[in-house]
């Protein structure tokens, strides 16, 4: 049930990444208790029927925008009515035939492909047909919204992490989080896909929503507890960010400013590890750093060099940072930062003195401190 037809160009842009039969089992594990007869099973986004699989006796309905696919799901699977139509043009229940009263489970694992994203950005191309009130620069994000365009009552996908734990992101999904709870969410690593994070992985989760009154708000997901295969479960509301204490972007219309030390745009813990921290030339991806606010830009340098002791599953989250701790250990990430931006040394008052005093013992005291920020999540 493995897709071969298709080129990395084609499985980039069409989000072409097949669900392997152990996390279909867990999708279908956690909508099992959520289930009746009645309802219709869908996934709009079938590929070869993986999700379709599951016994059950459900009447089931796939689609698939690859003809190919479809074709190879029919063979499959001759019990189910599949359709090749695009899933987020036109949406409605009657393109597949679906009744309106009809209760309906929708599963899978939708095609995401961010289109702001610079990742392969050389193979993107973006020639979707998008319905205009589920546009969104996400593919992923438009499948939730279409889902819920669909009136599906209860929903189990694969998507992104990023899609829940970024505000910005959160917000552009309003109107499914009006309508829809998060009730079980197990995050597992983008690596199970291969080609989908040939060089980082960035956590998945499988999310299981149902049709609520209550919906859900962004503190929620803070509270929620994610549970991660084969490692501790989080919190994003169990840590402190870097965004509490300085800017992640650059500040919108302040001009070019003077002279200024610059530091390159902080999106995530994943982005940090790709990019540069301080740099020499303004540009729209640079922050002008306010003096006063140095110290944390210079704890995000060291941050980058020890990112390697940070599970796979915080990688779209902030900087995190244990505030109090840091401020006892300052003078460890000065050092630090100053070893690695020679440029910054004169900078700081009596940095000789405190090298003369502290070097000795900076990376030592800098270990300590991630161990006790990331607790039970710290990589050896």
């Amino acid at each position: 049930m493995q897709q071969r037809h298709l080129d990395y160009a084609d499985r980039v842009n069409m989000g072409a990444y097949y669900t392997q039969a152990d996390m279909v089992d867990i999708a279908w594990e956690m909508l099992a208790p959520h289930l009746d007869r009645k309802m219709v099973i869908l996934d709009t986004s079938c590929g070869y029927g993986n999700f379709l699989r599951h016994p059950g006796g459900f009447s089931k309905i796939g689609n698939d925008a690859d003809p190919v696919a479809v074709r190879t799901a029919k063979k499959n699977l001759p019990e189910a009515v599949f359709y090749n139509v695009n899933a987020l043009r036109n949406v409605s229940r009657e393109q597949y035939g679906i009744g309106a009263r009809a209760g309906l489970c929708i599963v899978g694992n939708p095609p995401y492909n961010d289109r702001t994203s610079l990742i392969r950005n050389r193979v993107k191309s973006f020639n979707v047909q998008i319905d205009e009130d589920i546009q969104t620069r996400d593919l992923g994000m438009s499948f939730l919204l279409s889902y819920q365009k669909l009136s599906a009552d209860v929903i189990c996908i694969l998507h992104p992490l990023s899609y829940l734990i970024k505000r910005a992101n959160f917000s552009l999904l309003r109107r499914f989080a009006r309508q829809y709870r998060l009730l079980d969410a197990k995050i597992i690593s983008s690596a199970a896909f291969g080609d989908a994070s040939k060089t980082m992985q960035f956590p998945i989760v499988i999310a299981l929503y149902k049709k609520s009154g209550e919906g859900m708000d962004y503190q929620m997901i803070r509270d929620f507890s994610f549970d991660v295969r084969g490692a501790h479960p989080f919190r994003l509301s169990d840590f402190d960010y870097i965004s509490n204490y300085v800017r992640k972007y650059p500040a919108k219309n302040s001009g070019a400013p003077k002279n200024p030390l610059l530091f390159w745009t902080m999106r995530d813990i994943n982005a940090l590890r790709r990019n540069q921290t301080f740099v020499n030339r303004s540009s729209k991806n640079t922050i002008a750093i306010d003096p006063g606010k140095l110290e944390y830009y210079m704890y995000v340098d060291v941050f980058k060099r020890f990112a390697r002791h940070v599970p796979y599953y915080f990688g779209n989250c902030d900087v995190l940072i244990n505030h109090a701790l840091f401020k006892k250990n300052r003078r460890h990430f000065i050092l630090a930062s100053v070893s690695a931006n020679p440029a910054l040394r004169g900078l700081i008052p009596k940095i000789d003195e405190l090298e003369a005093r502290h070097l000795h013992s900076s990376q030592q005291k800098i270990g300590e401190y991630f161990r006790r920020l990331l607790g039970p999540h710290y990589v050896a």
